[in-house]
């Protein structure tokens, strides 16, 4: 892996490779700046006694790293596999139990932190791991070491231990959260990862030299951190977001041609859309929507005739090139993997000019194994896309999705039973459902440990249910409920700025609560939320349809536990949570 750093920094030394802001203004770290910058953090490491054999991989050091993204993030990842040592990414939003099993289970004896805010949030776990003997900041905290101390020694990491990591050395440890039990070790190889950067390289026939990347997802997450290895193996410059919460801004001062993404996000971006065209008036309004349903229909693999293609190149004109200004206005693709993006926004964003290209994978698979294309021939919608160079993909009997390729992990760390359970006849299974759609584009249907069957025996996927309904702007959030129950139910969050919206201009007679929880108790809500369950109803079989319902007052977020930090439904969690609410539905 850090040959692709080594490789920038010799070919093109003053090239900008890294970006963040700092004190309102962008800073930017060269080819060069992040070679030599990790090469001393390497020899400083060394120096301070870090065990560096290269042998099994429970022999080789672990050293975690909790930090939202940022060039120092990067910086230590090169650094730290140039000790030969093994990177263990933690997501800043776990929790303290979660952040101590991880260390313990790992062995961690060195840990990078970002901030003064994660140190005194884990300080009281940090003290439950008896391995962990030294804390480094990348910003000032008080009473650890800052990260710098070590960098100014300017020692340089051993030859002798450079040229011993291997293709088959390991080079990270994931912690998958999951949604049920104990987070899983994903071992990751230089080699899996490698593959998996040069294998999905044709994929990224738009990209140029020096272009610009922006960054948001976090690079604990294995898709954020091998696409950045892409961004640097083709040139692209990486510039980090200060927050979810800025992507808006930092779109349109960075002016990227690329990012990744997770659906949820989309789904945000397009709600803002949405809520600005119904700020409109008159003709405006009118356009905005005229856009927009042309959007619904865009097919890039059907020509819809003259007529549509001469309507939707006026949209693009009059509506679309102000969606692609507030993304910055150079936005070529919009990489989305994770979880299914609603057909709908593809259509709609592909549409406007931004193509969308949705891929499959998981972090077992480094992540990628299939993915849609830039070009409209390698490109359906509805699908996850083809197979990316030397990777093996094939449909077992019950119609699991099976991989082979380099990319496929060397196991889940000190856990051989459930390494076992998922590798099986030299074939890694995935737990996920799919078809093949003209032959060559994946499809994924189900997740298979998700399906449930009711009491009357009748198979339901819950993922395809949420994923329809949700297309309503009204539904923000929703789960699918009905496993060993008489017929399917749900719980759903309402998107609490649309019904406001709707109520403020349909019923402008009701005084609307200032509080979320009192707002889902109006008679009016809930005939609003039947409304739009009762219209995607009808699309499925009579098993399948929604019958009951409970509206949710607050987001599922990471930080409240109910989602993982790719952003998935803890199912169990909330089943858990809100058992009185399901028990409720199911009482009659």
């Amino acid at each position: 892996m850090f040959d692709i750093v080594a490789q920038r920094a010799q070919e093109d030394p003053e090239a900008i490779m890294l970006s963040a802001k700092e004190q309102g203004t962008w800073r930017t770290y060269s080819c060069a700046d992040v070679w030599n910058t990790a090469r001393k953090l390497a020899g400083g490491l060394l120096e301070a006694g870090i065990a560096n054999h290269i042998l099994e991989p429970e022999q080789q050091e672990k050293i975690a790293i909790i930090s939202p993204n940022r060039p120092e993030w990067m910086i230590t990842d090169v650094a730290v596999q140039l000790t030969g040592a093994v990177l263990t990414p933690i997501y800043p939003t776990v929790s303290p139990t979660e952040f101590a099993f991880i260390l313990n289970q790992a062995g961690v004896r060195i840990l990078f932190l970002a901030n003064k805010e994660l140190y005194d949030r884990f300080k009281d776990a940090m003290a439950t791991v008896p391995t962990l003997k030294n804390i480094y900041s990348f910003e000032q905290v008080a009473g650890v070491t800052n990260w710098q101390t070590i960098i100014d020694k300017n020692l340089q990491p051993d030859e002798t231990i450079v040229h011993k990591i291997g293709a088959e050395t390991l080079a990270t440890i994931i912690y998958t959260s999951g949604t049920t039990g104990d987070p899983k070790g994903v071992m990751l190889s230089h080699k899996n990862i490698v593959s998996n950067v040069t294998d999905s390289m044709p994929a990224f026939t738009f990209a140029k030299k020096n272009e610009r990347a922006l960054s948001f997802l976090p690079l604990n997450h294995i898709f954020e951190r091998t696409v950045t290895y892409i961004y640097l193996q083709a040139g692209i410059a990486v510039y980090y977001a200060e927050s979810m919460d800025t992507i808006g801004a930092n779109l349109r001062e960075v002016k990227p041609m690329v990012f990744t993404t997770v659906p949820r996000v989309l789904e945000k971006v397009y709600e803002r859309i949405i809520s600005t065209g119904l700020e409109l008036k008159g003709i405006k309004k009118g356009l905005f929507f005229w856009a927009l349903n042309l959007g619904k229909q865009y097919d890039n693999h059907i020509d819809a005739g003259w007529w549509y293609n001469a309507q939707l190149k006026l949209a693009n004109k009059l509506i679309f090139s102000k969606w692609r200004e507030a993304l910055g206005g150079n936005v070529k693709a919009i990489v989305s993997g994770s979880a299914a993006c609603q057909v709908r926004l593809i259509r709609i964003f592909s549409a406007a000019g931004v193509i969308i290209m949705e891929g499959y994978g998981l972090t077992e698979t480094s992540p990628v194994v299939t993915v849609n294309r830039f070009e409209s021939e390698d490109r359906r919608i509805g699908t996850v896309g083809t197979m990316i160079d030397n990777v093996a993909v094939k449909i077992a009997e019950d119609g699991e999705i099976l991989c082979q390729g380099n990319n496929i992990m060397m196991g889940y760390y000190k856990n051989p039973e459930q390494t076992a359970s998922v590798m099986r006849d030299g074939w890694f299974h995935t737990g996920d459902i799919g078809e093949w759609v003209e032959g060559r584009f994946l499809k994924i249907t189900d997740r298979k440990k998700e399906i449930f069957k009711t009491s009357g025996g009748k198979y339901v996927s819950p993922a395809a249910i949420e994923t329809k309904m949700k297309e309503s702007i009204f539904l923000e959030q929703m789960m699918v409920i009905g496993a060993g129950r008489k017929f399917v139910s749900a719980l759903i969050v309402p998107s609490f700025t649309q019904v406001r919206k709707w109520l403020q201009d349909n019923q402008p007679a009701i005084v609307l609560p200032a509080d979320n929880k009192d707002l889902i108790k109006l008679p009016e809500v809930t005939a609003l939320l039947q409304k739009q369950i009762d219209k995607y109803n009808v699309l499925f079989n009579h098993p399948e349809q929604v019958k009951k319902f409970v509206l949710m007052p607050n987001e599922w977020t990471i930080d409240s536990g109910e989602l993982t930090p790719s952003l998935k439904v803890k199912r169990k969690i909330i089943e858990q949570k809100y058992t009185r609410d399901i028990e409720g539905m199911y009482d009659n």
